[in-house]
């Protein structure tokens, strides 16, 4: 499994202390986390519509919709992922760092960035 900071959840407060950020960072965190929450609200409420909208069809159609609904669920991952990413292109070296190794502890992988690219 992928090791995700968790940007936008309950613990933006958690990864600002764990990680020491800067103020500019913590300013980034909140304004990505306010993002992914308009973005994941869209898609939580197609998803309430779809099965609102299905709740009394066949078998085969829901089959269909389950589909649909597992697609907006990959999407609110990916919106996730994405925020977590760019948090972690704002990481200078140490803080990168810490966070390799608390993903090593948990035996989860990290998410890549390209390090080169983005010396602060």
């Amino acid at each position: 499994m992928e090791c995700m900071l968790g940007v936008g959840g309950k613990d933006d407060e958690t990864i600002a202390k764990v990680f020491e950020l800067t103020e500019e960072q913590q300013k980034s965190l909140r304004n990505w986390s306010a993002e992914l929450k308009v973005r994941n609200d869209i898609l939580k409420d197609k998803a309430r519509f779809l099965m609102k909208k299905h709740e009394e069809s066949s078998p085969e159609v829901l089959v269909t919709v389950s589909i649909q609904y597992s697609t907006l669920m990959d999407s609110m991952k990916q919106n996730v992922r994405m925020m977590d990413k760019r948090l972690l292109n704002l990481f200078n070296e140490v803080q990168y760092q810490r966070y390799l190794k608390l993903c090593e502890q948990m035996t989860l992988r990290p998410i890549y960035i390209n390090r080169l690219l983005n010396e602060n």
